[in-house]
């Protein structure tokens, strides 16, 4: 269903690059699952980079934030296997390259929160959210965003 509706949408998932990191990307406790940051890049794997405020508008990085978003569901579907597991969102960290006068952190990190309401709904598909602004992101990311899930 997850995946019917990102087609009726004219999404498709992202090739996320290997990790770097000594981390998991995703891991299960209880009804909980926790994803590892996930940053911007594009469908064919490579980084949205720059930073808002200089290099990089709100609908760009509200872009950046929703290709973090689909990142997720790669990295959700490669460890439970099925997208439909998933029963809503709990929260959102959203982190934004931006300049040090940069202001509109959590326009930019709508981009992701609007994807999931789209895919879940109003109800399960928004949780709790905070948003922050970064002097720099790993590889000039634009965006970059951890998350917390309810499984079914």
């Amino acid at each position: 269903m997850i995946e019917e509706k990102l087609a009726q949408l004219g999404l498709s998932l992202p090739v996320i690059p290997p990790s770097k990191g000594i981390y998991k990307s995703c891991l299960s406790v209880g009804n909980l699952l926790y994803l590892s940051g996930h940053v911007s890049v594009n469908t064919d794997g490579s980084y949205i980079t720059g930073k808002l405020g200089r290099d990089l508008d709100e609908t760009q990085g509200q872009v950046a934030a929703r290709q973090c978003g689909l990142a997720m569901l790669v990295s959700i579907k490669n460890h439970l296997g099925d997208l439909d597991r998933i029963k809503r969102v709990v929260k959102l960290l959203g982190m934004v390259n931006a300049t040090p006068d940069y202001e509109k952190h959590p326009v930019v990190i709508n981009g992701c929160s609007e994807l999931f309401v789209q895919l879940w709904g109003d109800d399960l598909g928004k949780g709790v959210r905070s948003v922050v602004g970064m002097g720099s992101l790993p590889a000039n990311v634009a965006v970059e965003i951890e998350a917390i899930f309810e499984l079914k």
